[in-house]
C-alpha cells in the first residue's frame, strides 16, 4: 500500500483500531488470568502482537495477540516447569520453530489436518475453559479457598467460600454476552456499534463502583478484581519484565512443550488466517508462510521479555474487519492504545472483577464447544465422528498435542479402512458376476480383492471392469493375472475392460515381436 493510500484509509483504520482494542483489552486480561499469570503478561502479549507481528505480517486484516486456544497449554506448562520463567524459555523456543515452519514453507500442510480434528482440538479447549473459569466465575476464591476477611458478602459452602457479588456479576455478564448476539438486540445501531466484551467490562466495572460506595460489605474482594500495578517510574515498568530462564534450555520438557506450542499456535493462526481471507471485503490474498515468520518473531519477543505465547485471533480479526479496517495499521493502533491503557488506565482496570473475565472465556468456550457441533459432526458420519471425539478425549485425558496427533491417527486409520473395503466392488446376477474397481487401488486392495475372487464359483462368467481406475497396484495386477490363468481350468469366463489378460498380452508381445521380424 502506497503512502498516499495510507494516509486515505487512516481514518477508517483509526476507528477500527479503536474497536479492537475494546475487544481486546478484556480478553487479554482474561487469558492472562486464566493462565495464572499477571495481568501485563497478557496486555504485553496484545502489544507485542499490534506493534510486531502486524508490521510482519502478510495479513491486512489478521490481528494477533493472546489466545484463549493456548490456555491449556499455558497453564500445564507453567506446572510441569515450575514456573513463569521457565516457561518463557519454552515460549522463545516455540517462536524459532515457528520462524523454521514458515521457512520450509509448511503452512501448506495444515490444510493436510483434518477438520474433525481441527474442530475437536477447538472443542477440548472450550471444554476446558469452561471447567476452569466456573469456580472463578461461581465467586469462589483460588482454588475453593475461604475469601479473606469477614465479608458479609460471603457465602460458606462445602466447597469453599463464594461471594455472592462476583456470582451475580458473572451470570449478568453471561446474559448479556448471550443476549448481544441475538437478533431482538442487534437491530440497534448501538448494540453492533458496542462490542459485547467491553460492555461486560463495563457493567462490572460500574458494579464494583456502586457496591464500594454503597454496600462495601457486598462489594467484591480484591482477590477477585484485576490486580495491575502502577507503572508510574521506570523501576515500576522494568520490574513487570519477566525473562527467559535460559538454564532451562537442555530440559526435555521445555522443548516438547515449544513444539506443542509452535504447532497448535500455527494451526490456530493459519485456520484464523483462512476464515480473515474469507470475510475480507477486498478479498486480498494471505500469506500462510509469511504469517508463520511473523508469528515466529512475535513469539521469540514474547518469549524474551514475558508476555504470553502470540497468535493470529479470529475474535479479534473479525471485529477488526467489521469495523471498516483497510490495512494493518488497525492492528497497529491497537497495539498502541493497549500500550497507552498499561499507564495511564491502570487504576480504572483494577476495578474490574475478575467474574467479567471468567464470564467472557466461558462464553467463549461455549461457542467452541457448542451441543449444535457435537450434533452436527454426528450427523456426518463416523469418518468425521471418531476423529473428533478421540481428539476430544485424547486432549482431556492427555494433552494437545497428544490429543491432535491421536485424532490424526484415527483418521489415517479410517481412511485406510475406507481403502481397503471400498476401492473394488463385485455385483452378481445368476452366473454372471461384475467386478468393479471405481477408483485407484493400492496394495491394500489386496485383501478385499482375494475376498471377492473367493466368492465366484466354477462355471462362471466374470468382467473385470478397470475403467474408473488410473492406476492399480501391481500386486493387484498380480492376483488378477493369477485368477485369469486359473479361470480355464475351473470353466471360468473372463472379460477383461481396460486391463488386459496375461493371454492377451501375450499375443500382444508375440504381435510384436512378428512386426520387428517381418519389419527387418
Amino acid at each position: 500500500m502506497s503512502l498516499r493510500e495510507t494516509f486515505m484509509t487512516l481514518p477508517r483504520d483509526l476507528f477500527a483500531g479503536t474497536v479492537v482494542f475494546l475487544v481486546a483489552m478484556p480478553l487479554c486480561l482474561g487469558i492472562a488470568n486464566a493462565s495464572g499469570v499477571e495481568p501485563f503478561a497478557g496486555l504485553l502479549s496484545g502489544i507485542v502482537g499490534g506493534l510486531v507481528v502486524a508490521l510482519l505480517s502478510g495479513s491486512q486484516l489478521s490481528v494477533s495477540g493472546p489466545a484463549a486456544g493456548l490456555v491449556v497449554i499455558v497453564v500445564e506448562g507453567i506446572a510441569r516447569l515450575g514456573g513463569f520463567s521457565a516457561f518463557l524459555i519454552a515460549v522463545l523456543l516455540s517462536g524459532v520453530i515457528q520462524f523454521g515452519f514458515g521457512m520450509l514453507k509448511a503452512g501448506r500442510f495444515a490444510a493436510y489436518v483434518p477438520s474433525s480434528v481441527i474442530k475437536g482440538m477447538l472443542a477440548a479447549i472450550g471444554l476446558m475453559l469452561i471447567i476452569k473459569q466456573l469456580p472463578l466465575a461461581a465467586g469462589l476464591a483460588n482454588d475453593g479457598a475461604a475469601v479473606g476477611g469477614a465479608n458479609a458478602g460471603v457465602l460458606h459452602t462445602p466447597i469453599g467460600s463464594m461471594s455472592i457479588a462476583a456470582s451475580l456479576i458473572a451470570v449478568l455478564s453471561l446474559a448479556v454476552l448471550a443476549g448481544w448476539e441475538s437478533k431482538a438486540l442487534r437491530r440497534f445501531a448501538a448494540v453492533r456499534a458496542m462490542p459485547a466484551p467491553l460492555v461486560v467490562v463495563m457493567l462490572g466495572i460500574a458494579a464494583t463502583l456502586v457496591l464500594d460506595a454503597f454496600a462495601p460489605a457486598f462489594a467484591p474482594p480484591v482477590e477477585h478484581r484485576v490486580a495491575l500495578p502502577s507503572l508510574d517510574s521506570l523501576d515500576a515498568v522494568s520490574d513487570m519484565f519477566r525473562f527467559p530462564a535460559f538454564a532451562q534450555l537442555m530440559n526435555p520438557d521445555v522443548w516438547r512443550l515449544a513444539m506443542t506450542l509452535a504447532i497448535v499456535a500455527s494451526l490456530e493462526t493459519l485456520l484464523s488466517l483462512e476464515a480473515v481471507e474469507q470475510i475480507d471485503p477486498k478479498k486480498r490474498p494471505v500469506y500462510p508462510d509469511r504469517e508463520l515468520k511473523a508469528q515466529g518473531i512475535g513469539n521469540m519477543m514474547a518469549g524474551a521479555i514475558g508476555a504470553l505465547p502470540i497468535t493470529s485471533v479470529i475474535v479479534r480479526s473479525s471485529a477488526n474487519v467489521h469495523a471498516g479496517a483497510q490495512s494493518r495499521w488497525s492492528a497497529v493502533v491497537h497495539g498502541m492504545l493497549l500500550l497507552c491503557s498499561v499507564f495511564v488506565l491502570t487504576s480504572v482496570l483494577n476495578l474490574i472483577p475478575l467474574a467479567c473475565l471468567a464470564a467472557i472465556l466461558i462464553f467463549t468456550g461455549l461457542k467452541l464447544a457448542s451441543p449444535s457441533l457435537f450434533t452436527s459432526i454426528a450427523r456426518q458420519g463416523v469418518e468425521r465422528f471418531a476423529p473428533f471425539v478421540v481428539t476430544v478425549v485424547g486432549v482431556l485425558l492427555t494433552d494437545l498435542l497428544i490429543g491432535i496427533l491421536l485424532g490424526i491417527a484415527c483418521s489415517i486409520a479410517l481412511a485406510i479402512r475406507a481403502n481397503l473395503q471400498r476401492p473394488i466392488t463385485i455385483a452378481q446376477h445368476g452366473d454372471h458376476f461384475l467386478l468393479s474397481f471405481r477408483k485407484d487401488v493400492s496394495f491394500l486392495g489386496k485383501v478385499s480383492l482375494r475376498q471377492h475372487l473367493q466368492q465366484i464359483p466354477d462355471n462362471a462368467f466374470v468382467i473385470v471392469d478397470a475403467t474408473r481406475a488410473d492406476f492399480i497396484d501391481p500386486d493387484v495386477r498380480e492376483l488378477i493375472d493369477r485368477f485369469v490363468l486359473d479361470a480355464p481350468r475351473r470353466g471360468i469366463a473372463v472379460e477383461c475392460r481396460q486391463l488386459q489378460s496375461p493371454a492377451r498380452e501375450s499375443r500382444v508381445d508375440a504381435a510384436a515381436a512378428v512386426a520387428g521380424v517381418e519389419s527387418r
